[in-house]
């Protein structure tokens, strides 16, 4: 067992294998393509390989083939185990000494309160995706949560398209605004209590972590800006993707926050992510 932790963190000690495990830690649970993989870091398809390797020899990583496609997924199990290892062997089972800055509300299973959360959408343009999540959010919700959203790297202007879907829906547009991840990451910016990354790429890059340690998912969704063809297959895209996002929040929204302990509110939120349900909804 311990020789077994001792070759995992050996693995990790090399950047570009610790980078490659981070970014699947931040796609959990999805099972991510190699070529996106690659892509992220940066990488050969070679090299990335070798990485891969080393990582599932470590007992890391797991690898599914989908049709032509070889995909990747942390073993959760073994991650666990060895982070474990360190929290209980290491640090005597101290999380107090161990955890930079633990505080019981960070380190604990304390369930949410009745008071107003705040919640965050991330995608890259802040254009359609996460700019839905807010605006549907925000009407399911009432004043029970604050509904915002960002982009790491945001378009100038909202989709005409996405605009359109809202209007159609009845959804108030006039606050809506494409806005910086880092207008969120300042002193005067709001403590979330979630933050959920709705497109690949934005969930692939590196982020700094947020304070208080919200609880984060992955909802990841096809962009609809990216769909070619007519106006009527564009606003089709857009119209399952406004779908998809609001049956997501439709089930987020019936969750119990106040009663469920944090690590019932990461699954839930982590299965409500594996939703794959297109279509509008009225």
């Amino acid at each position: 067992m311990e020789q077994q932790i001792i070759t995992r963190f050996s693995t990790l000690g090399h950047p570009q294998r610790l980078a490659l495990f981070r970014l699947l830690m931040r796609r959990y649970p999805d099972r991510v393509p190699a070529t996106e993989l690659a892509q992220a870091l940066g990488l050969k398809p070679n090299t990335l390989s070798a990485y891969v390797n080393a990582l599932m020899q470590a007992g890391l990583v797991t690898q599914e083939r989908v049709g032509t496609s070889l995909r990747y997924a942390i073993n959760l199990d073994a991650a666990r185990e060895t982070i474990g290892y360190l929290l209980h062997e290491c640090c005597r089972g101290r999380p107090d000494i161990c955890l930079p800055n633990a505080t019981p509300t960070s380190i604990g299973d304390s369930p949410m309160t009745d008071r107003k959360l705040n919640v965050l959408f991330i995608c890259t343009g802040n254009s359609a995706r996460s700019i839905f999540a807010e605006a549907i959010l925000r009407d399911l919700a009432g004043d029970r949560i604050e509904a915002y959203s960002a982009g790491t790297k945001p378009r100038s202007e909202l989709n005409p398209f996405a605009l359109q879907v809202l209007q159609q829906k009845g959804h108030d547009i006039s606050a809506l605004r494409s806005k910086n991840i880092l207008e969120f990451q300042g002193a005067e910016a709001p403590d979330f209590d979630f933050v959920f990354t709705v497109c690949n790429q934005a969930a692939n890059e590196e982020c700094p972590s947020w304070p208080g340690q919200p609880i984060s998912a992955h909802w990841g969704l096809i962009d609809p800006v990216s769909i070619d063809g007519t106006d009527a297959q564009k606003s089709l895209a857009f119209q399952q993707t406004y779908g998809a996002l609001r049956n997501r929040l439709i089930g987020f929204t019936a969750l119990p926050l106040a009663s469920l302990d944090r690590m019932s509110l990461q699954k839930a939120v982590d299965e409500i992510g594996l939703s794959t349900e297109e279509g509008a909804s009225t």
